[in-house]
């Protein structure tokens, strides 16, 4: 059986067709949903919740397919460079070289395996939304109450909802009323007060007041609710299927590797392939002896230490990026972070700290404001102790012991109004606030209010808290200089509204407050309508969510290293228009997009609205919203990063290049679809992690240009053996090479990937998403100068070796032979000078462009030098130590012999930086 989850068992089948009361609008009235579910008040019976549970299917998210790894693993062996490592392979089986045959066939395991390994990490997100769905549902049937498994839920289903329960499906309520947490599918930490009031027409359906949702928290109230939609067809369900659908395409360095893997693969057997008859016809050669130099050709030609390296270098990257406070989840997410050219970051907690602080509050009677956290208020007037006591009562946070918000509890927003309230005087405490409590109206995003009836001088009172604009429609009163109630015509009414505009546009989130008292004799309001009803307006209260300090030096950064950043945020515009302007994002006059706004472009708008180039700000924006934007940047030719915090950004997390999760106030899904985690919701360590993307980019182009070069130094003495019809014998074995492309070579290229970061890596534009990591003039490098260079010297010093013990060419050398040692002893200096001509290259490798080796410093990489120091060892065990003589075909040299190898470095990169001097600009 498939492993059961807290919602539930995650199925392999496909989901079940919608049925006909899956097409319910939930939105339409009341008697017409009952009709069209064919249910009512007193919910299904048993026998017929059994016959739809046939019909509709369990209430659980489904995936799409069947078991995919072994298609996935079967995938890793098929990349180019794995191809053409099996034909070489296959090749030296043929050709009776085992040991070749088996260290080839142990590269290509485990590539496949750490590729594998890192693409399983993506199906991990629909399955980490099961920890969204309740495990329990309480459920009336046949007229009676019963407890059942969450996925026997079915649409018609009365179900009951209480304080501490996970909401099974999404359903309509009838009665009651609930306070929700809708933070896994809107992202917003705002609490939601749901009750059987219909929604005004055209609102969004998760604005709906009268609606739940699977997956979300029940934290106060009991309600009676009547399912309309369950499994895959809920909220949560359409969010597992986008999630789902959206596929992570390949990195941009993936996408180059497999392309110069193919360009090898092509090069490499049409070359081994064509030289089989060329040895054999053109050369003569007998065609054991073609098979051979094909075979060695095709190794030479194959860069078998590339893949390997690449991964540990991404390794490497990834580990820094740990202590960088950003967890990657992808090793090529490293190198793509490099290629960044959007970011599009959330505002709250992201560019801010995510802790509200009140700053002012006015009245038109007096005013307080605080430059940092506030502080205690002497003898206050009347007027400011009014707002203070409505601040205290109409809130549901509790401050720490010490009347501050550390160690407190509740919302930000509510907490920094009741430190406000205590620093003005107010009776802060939850026992107070309590015990004179008559009435309490939860606040309501589709009204943005809250309101409270309390009882505290004998006489009791309503206070009101919410949205200027709102707010001010319900009041009629407000205060004098003098603090005494005056008519609010439309004058005051504009001036107070101008007074909060003004404020929100400083990045303050300005509230409202007011009250009345009830008339004597008056009943205590049961309905919010009787009770925010004609209100006195006492006074406004601004709050900041401070930018985070370093994100402004941040945001600088980006600007310098040409990457453009969008807000894409919950929030309203003004506030996040205000909080990008003081962090440096959008200029003066940043364009601000609303999520109506966005919603109501056409395609051809948006590419052209991105197009531009401008910062923009999308406020108020939905998960399809931010797919859109992605999309469309990526279009565009763009390599985008996103941030998201929740269940509801799981698709553009997926979409995005990188998809970057908050690891501290993120939800399990979002980090399941992203490819980075920030452990501490900073935008800084992105642009950090961005940073360190471009340094192991630079390092990877380092040893590709390293390990490259020697290509013509294992290629041209084959070449050679070929040209003269074998005259002149093999200067070097199919062994030698794969000891040097996976041995000597190693380590260097290692090092050459943790190379510090040159000097004004984050001055440079980014590279676009088509510009290849291994172009023409790396190559140029590569092959025209260092590997040229390093061919020549190879060959000289296994000549000058075979020369020294008298041979000529077309002498037998053959097993037997009296010049059969001496031949040994050659191909060995063959493989001495190849390592000896790394040493130089490693260090040309380390300078870029035109930059000099003194720039960077001889000593700066020392695990380049530590090495560099394994790769003589090695090498000095590959010729002395008998029982790897046998297995490499080596022979002891005579110091001569390594004398003359010792100037190959100096020579190697002394040529390179003389060709880079001369096309230095002056």
């Amino acid at each position: 059986m498939p492993p059961r989850t807290a919602g539930g068992t995650l199925t392999a089948m496909a989901p079940p067709a919608p049925a006909p009361g899956a097409a319910v609008d939930p939105r339409e009235a009341q008697d017409a949903l009952l009709r069209d579910l064919r249910s009512g008040p007193h919910g299904l019976s048993q026998r017929e919740a059994e016959r739809r549970l046939v019909q509709y299917g369990r209430n659980e998210l489904v995936r799409r397919g069947s078991r995919r790894w072994p298609r996935e693993l079967a995938r890793q062996f098929t990349h180019p460079l794995a191809l053409l490592l099996t034909a070489a392979a296959l090749l030296a089986v043929a050709g009776g070289i085992a040991v070749l045959a088996a260290a080839i066939a142990a590269v290509i395991l485990l590539n496949a395996l750490l590729a594998f390994v890192q693409e399983r990490q993506a199906e991990a997100a629909v399955e980490a939304l099961q920890g969204y769905l309740a495990p329990h549902a309480q459920v009336v049937r046949d007229g009676g109450h019963h407890m059942i498994d969450a996925t026997d839920l079915v649409p018609g289903d009365l179900i009951v909802i209480s304080e501490g329960d996970r909401v099974a499906a999404d359903a309509r309520l009838l009665d009651g009323s609930l306070e929700v947490d809708l933070s896994a599918l809107t992202g917003e930490s705002v609490t939601a007060f749901r009750s059987p009031e219909p929604p005004a027409p055209g609102t969004p359906l998760l604005e709906c007041a009268d609606l739940v949702f699977s997956g979300t928290s029940c934290t106060g109230g009991d309600a009676h609710a009547i399912v309309f939609a369950t499994g895959m067809l809920t909220q949560l369900g359409r969010v597992a299927a986008l999630s789902e659908r959206v596929q992570a395409d390949e990195s941009p360095l993936q996408v180059q590797v497999r392309r110069v893997a193919t360009l090898i693969a092509v090069i490499a057997i049409v070359v081994g392939a064509a030289f089989v008859p060329i040895g054999t016809v053109i050369a003569g050669l007998p065609l054991a002896d073609a098979v051979t130099f094909a075979i060695g050709l095709l190794v030479a030609n194959v860069p078998e230490g590339l893949l390997p390296t690449i991964t540990l270098a991404l390794a490497a990257g990834a580990r820094t990026l740990a202590r960088r406070r950003a967890l990657v989840k992808r090793l090529s997410a490293v190198e793509t972070l490099g290629s960044t050219t959007v970011i599009c970051t959330d505002k709250t907690g992201t560019l801010t700290e995510n802790r509200m602080r009140a700053t002012a509050v006015w009245s038109p009677a007096g005013a307080v404001t605080w430059d940092a956290a506030p502080e205690p208020v002497r003898h206050p007037p009347e007027a400011l102790r009014r707002v203070a006591r409505a601040l205290a009562a109409c809130t549901n946070a509790e401050l720490g012991a010490d009347g501050t918000a550390t160690g407190g509890s509740g919302d930000p927003t509510e907490l920094a109004m009741l430190v406000a309230a205590a620093r003005l005087g107010a009776d802060w405490t939850r026992e107070a606030r309590e015990a004179g409590r008559l009435r309490q109206f939860h606040f309501d995003s589709a009204v943005k209010l809250m309101s409270t009836v309390d009882e505290r001088t004998g006489a009791p009172e309503v206070h009101v808290k919410g949205a200027p604009d709102v707010l001010l429609d319900r009041c009629t009163t407000t205060l004098d200089a003098n603090g005494a109630a005056v008519a609010l015509d439309a004058a005051g009414r504009s001036a107070i509204l101008a007074r909060a505009e003004a404020s929100a546009a400083e990045g303050l989130r300005v509230l409202a407050v007011a009250d009345r008292g009830l008339d004597p004799g008056e009943a205590v309001p049961s309905a919010r309508e009787e009770a925010e009803r004609d209100l006195c307006l006492t006074g406004l209260v601004s709050l900041v969510d401070p930018p985070r300090p370093e994100v402004v030096d941040a945001v600088a950064r980006c600007h310098t290293a040409g990457i453009r950043i969008i807000v894409v945020t919950g929030d309203h515009g003004l506030t996040a228009a205000a909080v990008a302007g003081r962090v440096g994002i959008g200029g003066a006059d940043p364009r601000v997009v609303t999520g109506a706004e966005l919603d109501a472009m056409p395609e051809p708008d948006l590419d052209r609205l991105l197009r531009e180039g401008n910062e923009l700000i999308f406020a108020r924006t939905s998960p399809e919203a931010k797919l859109r934007i992605a999309d469309a940047l990526r279009a565009e030719g763009h390599v985008v990063a996103m941030t998201g915090d929740g269940v509801n950004d799981a698709p553009a997390l997926r979409r995005a290049d990188i998809g970057i999760a908050m690891g501290i106030s993120g939800t399990d899904v979002a980090r399941e679809s992203a490819t980075m985690i920030l452990t501490d919701d900073n935008f800084a360590s992105i642009v950090g992690a961005v940073e360190e993307g471009r340094r192991v980019y630079a390092n990877i182009r380092k040893f590709i240009l390293y390990i490259f070069a020697h290509a013509p130094a294992e290629v041209v003495p084959f070449l050679a053996f070929a040209a003269s019809g074998g005259a002149l014998p093999l200067p070097l074995t199919a062994v030698q090479i794969l000891a040097i492309d996976l041995g000597t070579e190693t380590l260097p290229a290692l090092g050459l990937g943790r190379d510090p970061a040159e000097a004004g890596i984050m001055e440079r534009p980014p590279r676009g998403r088509g510009e290849p990591i291994i172009d023409r003039s790396l190559l140029v490098r590569a092959w025209a100068c260092l590997g040229l260079v390093s061919a020549v010297l190879v060959m000289g010093g296994f000549l000058y070796v075979l020369l020294r013990a008298g041979w000529q060419p077309g002498d037998d050398v053959s097993t037997g032979s009296p010049l059969h040692h001496a031949y040994i002893q050659a191909t060995t200096m063959s493989f001495l000078g190849i390592v000896s001509c790394q040493l130089g290259t490693a260090f040309a490798a380390r300078t870029t462009g035109h930059g000099s080796l003194r720039s960077i410093g001889f000593f700066s990489n020392p695990l380049l030098l530590w090495g560099i120091a394994f790769e003589l060892a090695f090498a000095a065990a590959l010729i002395y130590v008998p029982v790897l003589q046998a297995v490499f075909g080596t022979a002891a040299l005579p110091l001569d012999a390594v004398l003359f190898t010792l100037p190959f470095p100096v020579i190697v990169w002394g040529v390179d930086a003389l060709v880079r001097s001369r096309s230095r600009p002056r």
